[in-house]
């Protein structure tokens, strides 16, 4: 797995609430967990594409400068629903390495940190200020992201502290899945 240290990005703005895992990547594009790079094309598609395939424009992943964008920002209970561990592996796969909203689903929460994706849990009202900004600035509204100091930085300069469980910031700051995780002590001098 990718480390995850600091990073600075697009937000891509998605604020309804209680996006449920099926609506991040519905059930007909589960047989492609054998063919794992295949789970990108399922991201949001219900949302994303028409039902002849096409790309619906109006969606925001769809725009620019979002189409490329690292940072998702999510509306509360962001991955509620199953424990559908590919729901994060698609986030991955389309490039997205954080996640902001103002709670997600317990499950998916712990699978965002398998999957290389840093969830930033930050106050409603803050994670729609954020939005709001990306979607008046665009591409000038920029974030960064440091996991080591679990700060958010908005294009402001102001600064929004975060807390992560520690065994899973460290297992994102190294790099490496559960197993290996077990592994690691606070002294082993790679955290």
């Amino acid at each position: 797995m990718e480390h995850f240290e600091r990073m600075q990005g697009v937000a891509a703005p998605l604020m309804q609430a209680n996006i449920d895992t099926d609506q991040i990547i519905p059930a007909r594009f589960m047989p492609r967990v054998l063919v794992p790079a295949g789970l990108k094309e399922g991201l949001f598609a219900e949302w994303r594409l028409t039902p002849e395939g096409t790309e619906r424009p109006e969606f925001i992943l769809n725009r620019e400068p979002y189409r490329h964008a690292q940072i998702l920002l999510a509306g509360r209970n962001f991955g509620c629903g199953s424990s559908r561990e590919q729901a994060p592996k698609a986030l991955r796969q389309w490039g997205f390495r954080v996640v902001v909203a103002s709670g997600f689903g317990e499950i998916f929460y712990g699978n965002c940190f398998r999957n290389g994706i840093l969830p930033v849990v930050l106050p409603p009202e803050v994670v729609q200020s954020l939005a709001d900004r990306s979607m008046a600035d665009g591409a000038d509204a920029l974030l960064e992201v440091d996991l080591g100091h679990e700060v958010l930085t908005d294009p402001a300069g102001t600064r929004h502290p975060f807390a992560t469980p520690v065994r899973l910031r460290r297992m994102l700051l190294a790099g490496m899945d559960d197993v290996g995780a077990r592994w690691l002590r606070p002294d082993d001098g790679r955290l």
